[in-house]
């Protein structure tokens, strides 16, 4: 009795701990959706999942860059914190900002890192 109530409370443990680890995958937004339609996310926060890849920084104006892929697609993300590391998989909290939109349609998108983990 006392191993069947021991397997019972470790299956319990594994799904909830499956369960609380997947939440912040849930609530991100798919690449693809900015890329294709970046007009819908002028001016807005979003959480972006993914491996971070393809690093840039250019020290004379102060500005650094990584790519970041998800399943639908990449995006480059402006940052002003240390870059990550190559094949790193990362959470992003970001601002979609937009220098022009002429028509419905986004003229200069980026992307610009507010928080990592």
């Amino acid at each position: 009795m006392k191993d069947v109530f021991a397997r019972i409370v470790l299956v319990v443990a594994v799904a909830l701990g499956g369960l609380l680890g997947g939440c912040s995958a849930i609530d991100a937004t798919p690449i693809n959706e900015i890329n294709t339609s970046p007009a819908n996310f002028d001016d807005k926060e979003v959480m972006l999942h993914g491996i971070a890849k393809d690093p840039t920084r250019i020290p004379l104006l102060d500005m650094k860059s990584y790519v970041l892929k998800d399943e639908s697609g990449e995006i480059t993300i402006l940052t002003k914190a240390e870059l990550p590391k190559v094949n790193e998989k990362i959470s992003v909290r970001a601002k979609v900002a937009n220098i022009a939109i002429i028509n419905g349609e986004s003229l200069g998108m980026t992307v610009t890192e507010l928080a990592r983990r």
